[in-house]
């Protein structure tokens, strides 16, 4: 019989009360492995980290690998430290076989026996090392140049999970919130503009990602608020959200649908594309501000603000907008763009835009995705955007709600 394949590792940090250290453990066993618990030194207080070194074993090689690259995740490194692998890109816009993908989560790469931050953060990205050795980043695919030297393999990689602390008085410190239309949804509200008002104070981005029934619901004026107030200063939505939102401001009415009555109006479902027609002969949103003809609503206010928007187009969008951005590659260029020192992030009514901006925030961006569907927050957080708290709500009762706490918190 062969003798097993065995590796040391290590964890640090809160790996007990985050429940990391059992996930591994389990993780360990759910593959085949087994483990023995070598050293384990726990925390005396709440805020002291604990040490975990464990003897992972397999019967095969195969088998160790696997183990290893589920572990990994958890902040479970090998204990014998050495630098990162890298090896030259062969081509442009494709990492080399047997790259190391990364998390969302904090992680640091070793290079001449120093460990150093990996910039830019995102997960399902590969890691680029500059040439003289000195940083590293998170890089998509499509930007590989031939040449690059890119990170292959776990050596000299570590990842910093986030850690649930054992005091939970606030929302945001629940690893995974649990998503349901029976929550009470003022303490979410209250909880959300908490995290708003802490963000700016601390000089952090609030980033908007709404979805075309924010203005459908009637909940336009309500986020021109938000960005007026100064409450929202990064937005990120498709060419419809523009769309209904001048609609409004020119006809006062969303979907050929009147805000005030609830009703069709007379030629009304020629609207949006009127709309569209008039700020495309204009030159664009912007034109249409600095001229006069556009004076309200969110995208008003993102130009009178100064608050820097994306508007991410589809293969449906009708016109679109001048300001859409169609092609794909360049709409996620420009978001992780503008995604550096954004401190928290609100969703609300967009299933796919949601989606894809979680999967390029860092694990340590605070989240909200407000969706009258429960079934959009539950996609976002199995796709690894964990931060997210999520409120089953329509749109604008929502943001009434929350327009109003942050008004009520500004008072006191």
């Amino acid at each position: 019989m062969s003798a097993p394949h065995v590796e040391h590792v290590e964890m640090t940090g809160h790996i007990v009360d985050s429940l990391l250290l059992p996930k591994v453990l389990d993780a360990i066993l759910s593959r085949g492995g087994q483990y023995h618990i070598e050293t384990l030194r726990l925390g005396e207080r709440q805020d002291d980290p604990s040490f975990a070194r464990l003897e992972v074993t397999a019967a095969t090689a195969e088998q160790l690998e696997h183990i290893l690259a589920e572990i990994h995740p958890h902040g479970a490194v090998p204990s014998h430290a050495a630098d990162c692998q890298t090896v030259a890109a062969d081509m442009d816009g494709a990492f080399p076989d047997g790259f190391y993908c990364s998390t969302n989560f904090r992680t640091q790469l070793r290079l001449k026996a120093d460990w150093i931050d990996v910039e830019d953060q995102e997960m399902d990205c590969g890691i680029v090392v500059d040439p003289e050795g000195g940083a590293a980043r998170c890089i998509p695919m499509t930007t590989v140049l031939k040449g690059d030297r890119i990170v292959v393999g776990r050596q000299g990689m570590r990842v910093f999970p986030p850690e649930s602390e054992i005091r939970k008085h606030e929302l945001f410190e629940f690893m995974a919130s649990p998503v349901s239309s029976e929550r009470p949804k003022g303490v979410s509200v209250r909880e959300i503009a908490h995290a708003m008002r802490k963000t700016r104070a601390a000089g952090d981005k609030v980033l908007a990602v709404l979805g075309p029934a924010v203005v459908h619901t009637g909940g336009s004026e309500l986020v021109a608020k938000l960005v007026r107030d100064g409450l929202i200063n990064v937005l990120f939505a498709g060419n419809a959200l523009a769309t209904h939102d001048i609609e409004q401001a020119f006809y006062g009415t969303s979907l050929g649908v009147s805000l005030d009555k609830g009703l069709p109006t007379s030629e009304g479902h020629e609207h949006h594309l009127r709309t569209i027609n008039t700020i495309r002969r204009i030159g664009g949103i912007k034109a249409a501000v600095e001229s006069g003809k556009l004076t309200s609503g969110i995208m008003y206010e993102c130009v009178k603000a100064n608050a820097p928007f994306l508007l991410a187009g589809s293969i449906r969008d009708d016109g679109p907008l001048p300001e859409v951005v169609t092609d794909t590659l360049v709409a996620q260029d420009v978001m992780r763009r503008l995604i550096p020192g954004v401190g928290f992030c609100l969703m609300v009514a967009t299933t796919l835009h949601s989606i894809a901006v979680g999967n390029l925030l860092p694990a340590w961006v605070k989240v909200a995705c407000v969706d009258i569907n429960p079934a959009t927050v539950t996609k976002l957080m199995d796709r690894g955007s964990t931060q997210t708290v999520g409120i089953v709500s329509d749109a604008e009762p929502f943001i009434r709600a929350l327009v109003n706490e942050l008004d009520r918190s500004a008072m006191l």
